[in-house]
């Protein structure tokens, strides 16, 4: 399950399902407001989105193993959503990976770094974070299509700084690229924090968003911690006895 960026959506996986080896099914959040959800309103709250993609997946899951992945901005959203799941011991939830973003940070810490509320200031962060692709955003027909989702997710990142670490009970794998402007490498590995069941980190050549040139190296990682995870004992994974 993967879940994108800020502004992004679920289009930015669209090819995943290519890279990944037969029996690995890869899903896609899509954020509402964007795209085939447009016209759904933005979550406000970090918790409001979580709450409600966590409410989906739990209709919709079957009884099988289930991974998270989430990059940048997607990396909160896939935590917050791995902290509820754990609620539901029959969702046989196996590994979080998180991408270009360091643990989430609580009231007292210093936050991670991120634009104020402007147009300019968020347009000028995401051209330090890809200048490769940052001349998209010098398209003055797009901006009226792109900014508000921009604006509402940078807002909801501002907002969320979680009172307490919450410390899963699944392993998470930190990923990033090795000339990340905003997430050095020590910021992946304050991911261990965040687990009781061990934490380890890939750091890939590239920028933020490294994950595009390194797309099939960051599958083959990804794919060969899957095939662990299921290797181990089932009941070291918390995993129904049924499951191959």
């Amino acid at each position: 399950m993967c879940f994108p960026h800020a502004g992004g959506a679920a289009s930015s996986y669209q090819d995943w399902a290519a890279l990944t080896p037969p029996g690995t099914e890869v899903v896609a959040v899509q954020y509402p407001g964007r795209q085939d959800r447009f016209a759904d309103p933005f979550a406000t709250t970090m918790a409001e989105l979580a709450d409600a993609i966590t409410a989906v997946l739990l209709r919709e899951l079957a009884d099988r193993p289930l991974a998270l992945f989430g990059h940048s901005m997607g990396s909160a959203v896939a935590y917050e959503v791995a902290r509820r799941l754990e609620d539901h011991p029959d969702v046989p939830l196996t590994r979080l990976f998180v991408s270009g973003r360091g643990r989430p940070r609580g009231p007292h810490e210093e936050a991670p770094p991120q634009p104020d509320g402007t147009d300019a200031a968020i347009l000028d962060y995401l051209r330090l974070l890809d200048p490769e692709g940052a001349a998209v955003y010098d398209i003055p027909e797009l901006l009226p299509i792109v900014m508000p989702a921009l604006r509402a997710d940078f807002g909801l990142l501002r907002a969320y700084r979680p009172a307490h670490l919450h410390r899963l009970g699944i392993p998470i794998t930190a990923c990033g690229g090795d000339r990340d402007p905003v997430c050095p490498v020590e910021d992946l590995s304050s991911w261990a924090a965040a687990t009781t069941a061990g934490a380890d980190v890939r750091v890939f050549e590239g920028n933020h968003f490294y994950l595009n040139p390194e797309k099939t190296e960051l599958l083959a990682h990804i794919t060969s911690r899957l095939a662990q995870d299921l290797r181990e004992p089932l009941h070291d994974r918390g995993l129904p006895s049924g499951l191959p």
